[in-house]
């Protein structure tokens, strides 16, 4: 008799399942164990009602599925069925995510345990502040290089801060109520599940570094250390890879848009194991 494979933590992110390519490739996505873990990074889709379907499907399929917004999650876009902004568009997704069972960044964290080892996956939304920036620059010159290079990003238009007066004022309320929560964490060790990077060195392997100021905030880069990180797993910059840093693996876990999986030696991966044994190399290195 074959034997059940062991549970898995599995991670994706920017699934963007409004693109038919990507779409069709999450019909193939399946545990490997009834047991498995699937940890979504954000950017499921930039419509409401495909975030929900997506995740309830998902839901379906893995004992259990963990949520956080990615920034096209939250957009308005003027043909989606779901007009609200900013803060109650998050709310409006995170009521259709318990509908289902799927956890956010709202709910009890969830203690993961295989048996021989139990940690805390802490769902995190923290927004982004503008402060991934050259040193000594201000937000209004980091902008106009990043206008002048034509690599504005679309929140700008489509990601409103509603009911504060900017995103930088939504993230500094995150960051406080998400603080607040970690402070309380149990005594384990934890992933650490985030749509954007938690520190700047991810930013280096942009092919636009003009992107930064959308990707994140300076406030969080100690956190891996803070709250005992065994990983951070996060997207949004659409470069998947593995690195390490004070013995924490941090993880981008993009699927990304067609035109880039579809360059990739390895094609389109789905997923990832977040607690895989790291190669030697990697290990040598932390």
């Amino acid at each position: 008799m074959a034997r059940t494979p062991a549970p898995q933590l599995l991670a994706t992110s920017d699934l963007h399942v409004n693109l038919s390519a990507n779409r069709a490739l999450l019909g193939r996505l399946r545990p490997q164990s009834p047991d498995d873990w699937l940890l979504v990074g954000g950017d499921v889709s930039d419509r409401a009602g495909e975030v929900e379907a997506t995740l309830a499907a998902l839901a379906s399929r893995f004992a259990k599925v963990v949520w956080v917004p990615g920034n096209h999650d939250l957009w308005t876009l003027p043909e989606d069925e779901v007009q609200l902004r900013g803060e109650a568009r998050y709310r409006h997704l995170v009521e259709a995510c318990r509908r289902h069972g799927v956890v956010t960044p709202e709910d009890p964290f969830p203690i993961w345990d295989a048996g021989d080892e139990q940690l805390v996956v802490v769902p995190l939304f923290l927004l982004y502040d503008y402060s991934f920036r050259p040193a000594g620059s201000l937000k209004a010159e980091a902008l106009a290089r990043a206008e002048a290079a034509g690599v504005v990003c679309t929140d700008e238009l489509l990601l409103h801060p509603d009911p504060y007066e900017s995103r930088e004022a939504w993230c500094r309320d995150r960051l406080s109520t998400t603080l607040a929560r970690l402070t309380e964490l149990p005594p384990l060790p934890t992933v650490l599940l985030s749509h954007y990077p938690l520190r700047a060195e991810a930013l280096a392997r942009l092919r636009w570094p003009e992107f930064g100021p959308w990707c994140g905030t300076t406030a969080t880069e100690d956190w891996h250390l803070r709250f005992r990180a065994l990983a951070v797993v996060y997207g949004h910059l659409h470069i998947p890879s593995t690195s390490w840093l004070d013995g924490v693996r941090f993880q981008e876990v993009s699927l990304g848009y067609p035109r880039e999986w579809g360059r990739r030696a390895s094609g389109p991966v789905l997923v990832r194991d977040v607690l895989a044994a790291p190669e030697p190399a990697a290990a040598a290195a932390s």
